[in-house]
């Protein structure tokens, strides 16, 4: 039995018995949390360019460079992911939500729609994103209905961009009154 407190409940927590309340509380949990905005891109093993927007990354190490992010088993790609030994993660601006979208969408040909280019380490790289992170895979872990990519950071770009952020299924930029 999972105990839950919700502000919305008038007596501040109910308990949930069923996988569903946990699993929906579990996503509503995590929707309150405000990340920012990746997409991971790649060479498929016929040597065409694969991505997908990810929000779930985050730094591990500063010694070794190390970043982790997590593919769905589910996903299109998930098999396809598995089989490369490095990436990049492009950490989108606050002006990229176009981008956001298109690699979260089903569409066939992403990379037509957007402009990117090869990197000198023989990687896909989106244009005009806030950084990119060019890695190789240090290491893979199952975890769930999940699979946690690890990447040694190999290549840094950063620009003085914004970041697109996040949060209860929206994006958007950091609002301008945050750094007040």
């Amino acid at each position: 039995m999972v105990l839950i407190c919700l502000k919305e409940k008038e007596n501040g927590c109910y308990q949930m018995d069923n996988k569903l309340d946990q699993v929906a509380s579990f996503k509503a949990a995590m929707g309150n949390y405000p990340t920012g905005v990746t997409v991971v891109t790649a060479f498929n093993s016929d040597g065409k360019p694969m991505g997908l927007t990810v929000n779930s990354f985050a730094s591990v190490s500063l010694d070794p460079l190390l970043i982790l992010w997590s593919i769905d088993k589910r996903v299109y790609s998930y098999g396809e992911f598995l089989k490369v030994d490095k990436f990049t993660v492009n950490i989108l601006a606050a002006d990229q939500g176009d981008i956001c979208n298109l690699f979260a969408s089903k569409v066939e040909d992403r990379f037509a729609q957007c402009e990117w280019n090869k990197s000198e380490l023989d990687l896909p790289v989106l244009s005009n994103s806030l950084a990119t992170l060019e890695c190789k895979v240090f290491k893979k872990v199952e975890a769930g209905d999940h699979t946690i990519m690890i990447g040694e950071v190999l290549h840094i770009q950063n620009a003085a961009k914004e970041p697109l952020l996040y949060h209860r299924r929206n994006i958007g930029a950091i609002p301008t009154e945050f750094y007040k």
